[in-house]
């Protein structure tokens, strides 16, 4: 049986990613109160029911702080008790959930006459912390589109063997902002930017032009194997902990070149050592997560 608590802030796309979960044959059910958690898998469990075996349960912050406070201890039962229980949180900038509200006109639930949507936000934040803290896979919906998030829960989530641990290597720009779902940040702003070269501007790190500028520089070699080494050597730390699910990001100014070469090469150094490797360029136009080989990215990112 198989057990995902999805949980996040409004706006960041939890109703989306629960409706993708159950286009995937997931049994879902939205809003549980926390209280009910156990005594709702203990239900499931004891069921005869197939379509039970694969559940996925939605919690958010209508929740009361203390009874969000209790979900980690009831997590760590279930998975004490041998269920294949993950926890999936799902979160984004402030900047882009007060731009979704304001798209939508939707009502924060932690809204009022004298709570701002700024304010609401931060409450739900602290209230929802403990569970962020647990989650077994964090999401970063900031720049990501529907289409971006259904690949991302497919890939990572649906496609994932049970004990298989899922890695993924993600570029960005730090002039957007740091991912909020990395495990492991890396900067790679030291080393020679393309951004500088005449005709290497409007090209990026996939680009055989780029790729002949970056592999000229041993340096950048270096900075390569020593992230690769550093990741390495938390594996098995992972795999002990049975975690499932590794996020390393590495970072130039614009996400568009030197992040972009060395998260490839270390997708392709790593591929040949595990099963489930990917790349996700989240400052590339294209797919935001690619499997391990792939070239060139096929679908929009938001």
């Amino acid at each position: 049986m198989r057990i995902i608590v999805l949980s996040g802030l409004s706006g960041s796309g939890k109703s989306v990613a629960l409706h993708m979960l159950e286009d995937f044959g997931y049994y879902c059910i939205d809003n549980i109160p926390a209280a009910l958690l156990k005594p709702f898998v203990s239900y499931t469990v004891r069921s005869p029911e197939p379509r039970y075996e694969r559940t996925a349960i939605g919690l958010d912050a209508r929740n009361t702080a203390a009874e969000v406070a209790s979900v980690p201890r009831l997590i760590d039962e279930l998975k004490r008790s041998g269920l294949q229980c993950e926890v999936l949180f799902l979160t984004a900038s402030d900047d882009e959930l007060l731009r979704r509200y304001q798209e939508t006109h939707r009502k924060h639930p932690m809204a009022r006459s004298d709570v701002g949507l700024r304010e609401a936000i931060a409450m739900e934040r602290e209230v929802l912390e403990p569970i962020a803290a647990i989650a077994d896979l964090l999401i970063d919906t900031t720049r990501l589109s529907v289409h971006g998030l259904r690949d991302l829960i497919n890939r990572r989530v649906e496609q994932r063997a049970a004990g298989r641990l899922s890695i993924t290597f993600e570029s960005f720009g730090f002039k957007r902002g740091i991912p909020g779902d990395a495990d492991f940040v890396f900067d790679a702003r030291a080393l020679p930017n393309p951004y500088w070269e005449p005709g290497l501007r409007n090209l990026n790190g996939r680009d055989p032009e780029v790729m002949r500028f970056m592999e000229t520089h041993t340096h950048v070699a270096r900075l390569i194997e020593d992230i690769a080494q550093f990741v390495r050597n938390r594996i098995p730390e992972y795999q002990a902990g049975n975690r499932g699910y590794l996020t390393v990001a590495v970072g130039c100014t614009g996400g568009q070149h030197r992040s972009v070469y060395i998260v490839d090469r270390l997708v392709e150094q790593f591929a040949r050592e595990f099963e489930d490797v990917t790349a996700r360029h989240s400052s590339l136009s294209g797919s935001p997560l690619l499997p391990a080989g792939t070239r060139r990215p096929d679908s929009q990112i938001a």
